[in-house]
Order: structure tokens, then C-alpha cells, then sequence
């Protein structure tokens, strides 16, 4: 016997349609950037803003930090670009890259993560919608 929570298909399309909703704008703003490293670590700052409020709210999870930061920051490009530096047999630069990637977005997500609870606190105190 299945404990999961029911679910209805006007449910799944209102997450859906949240998600579509946050991914179109960031992926165009990775687009308009340019630049892989810097969305990356954008999109990491801005995820941990929106971990810190969104406990409580289902909707912001799935429209900002599913939609907009999961499509601002893209694990496949990284990968593309750490094969690349490889093939190039710029190892050291693929070190750092890999390096610099992982510490610098985990140190980016507890940093907005601290910076949303610093600027939100009443929301922690809010019922969820």
C-alpha cells in the first residue's frame, strides 16, 4: 500500500505551469549573460535567497527555485566546459574550474541562504499557501 500523497492532474499542471513560469526568464537571463561561470554562481546566491523562505511556500520553491535557478544554472554546460578544458590538456585549469565551481556555489547558497533569512524573517512565521 502506497503512503504517498494523492495528486491531481489540475495540481501537477498548476506546478508545472509555475515551473515553465520561472524557467523561461532564466534561462534568458543565462543567455543574456554570457558568461557560464557567472550564472552559475548567480543562480547559486539566488537559490539559497529563496531556500531560506521557501520552507513554507511550495509555489516559490517550484516557480524561483525549480524554474527560474534550475534553468539560470545548468549542470551540463560545467560538465561541457571541464570535458573541453580537459581535451585541451588544460588540467590545471580544469582543477580550478571544478574546484572553484563547487566551493564557490555551496559558499554562494549559504551565503543567499543567510541573506534571505536575514531579510525575510517574518516569513518563517507566515502559513504556507
Amino acid at each position: 500500500m502506497s503512503t504517498l500523497p494523492s495528486r491531481s492532474l489540475k495540481g501537477d499542471l498548476r506546478d508545472l505551469a509555475l515551473v515553465a513560469g520561472g524557467a523561461i526568464p532564466g534561462a534568458l537571463l543565462r543567455w543574456q549573460l554570457d558568461a557560464d561561470v557567472v550564472a552559475n554562481m548567480l543562480g547559486c546566491l539566488l537559490l539559497g535567497v529563496v531556500l531560506a523562505q521557501a520552507s513554507q511556500r511550495k509555489r516559490l520553491m517550484l516557480w524561483a527555485g525549480i524554474g527560474f535557478c534550475g534553468s539560470l544554472t545548468t549542470f551540463c554546460t560545467w560538465m561541457l566546459d571541464l570535458t573541453r578544458a580537459l581535451q585541451a590538456g588544460k588540467t590545471g585549469e580544469s582543477a580550478l574550474l571544478l574546484l572553484a565551481s563547487l566551493a564557490g556555489g555551496v559558499a554562494l547558497v549559504a551565503l543567499g541562504h543567510t541573506i534571505g533569512m536575514l531579510l525575510s524573517p517574518r516569513l518563517r512565521d507566515t502559513p504556507s499557501r
